[in-house]
């Protein structure tokens, strides 16, 4: 609490905010995104929302430097993604694969399997693609990630844009010049606007089958190595 405004807290009439607690996050490893996000960070115990209208244009990419730093807290849950996740690529990302579970799960199923991986307390993060999703769903993961502190990254197509939504962190992503435009619509105790990110750091942008590959029996066994 600051001494300085003793004074006018003493004033009659004058209404004197409370300081409120830092918020704790997880560095997003992109400065400018960090300098908007609650806490300068993907708050913990939270619901993000990421909203792309195609998979496979960067949005594992944008995470990679939070999830190598999660990674190393506890295991990354990996729901209904709509690709293989890539083992060789993830590994090369830096992500131990040891720490990643991928729940091949689709539909109610995935909805509770990405419920229960963050009640479960065995996850720092769940990375979940899932469509539809009604207002009460959404709820209940989002009572889920507080409840772990964990936090739960939703992809969801632009179709959903309009749909109520009880995230903390809300963006839409667009390929932007070999980047990532970024609509920070929603940032609770943050700061939402328009910014550009360059998660890739290389002269191409990535394909979906950098990190998340198509379903054959190999990359399957890769993906559960």
């Amino acid at each position: 609490m600051n001494p300085r405004l003793d004074p006018l807290r003493q004033v009659r009439g004058v209404w004197v905010g409370v300081e409120t607690a830092p918020v704790p996050a997880v560095a997003s490893g992109h400065l400018a995104l960090d300098r908007q996000l609650p806490g300068h960070g993907w708050p913990r115990g939270s619901l993000v929302e990421i909203l792309t209208a195609a998979p496979g244009i960067g949005e594992v990419s944008l995470l990679l430097p939070a999830l190598r730093r999660l990674a190393t807290e506890k295991r990354v849950a990996f729901v209904q993604p709509p690709f293989v996740p890539y083992a060789p690529s993830l590994a090369q990302s830096g992500l131990p694969l040891e720490r990643i579970a991928w729940i091949d799960a689709e539909g109610a199923e995935a909805q509770w399997a990405a419920e229960q991986a963050l009640r479960s307390g065995a996850v720092s993060a769940v990375l979940y693609w899932g469509a539809s999703l009604d207002a009460l769903e959404l709820r209940r993961l989002q009572l889920a990630a507080e409840g772990s502190q964990a936090l739960l990254f939703l992809f969801r197509p632009m179709s959903a844009l309009t749909a109520p939504s009880t995230a903390a962190v809300r963006m839409v992503l667009n390929p932007q010049q070999g980047k990532l435009r970024i609509d920070l619509l929603k940032a609770r105790g943050g700061r939402p606007g328009v910014l550009q990110v360059d998660p890739f750091r290389r002269t191409a942008p990535p394909r979906a089958s950098d990190f998340l590959a198509p379903a054959t029996p190999s990359v399957r066994r890769a993906a559960l190595t």
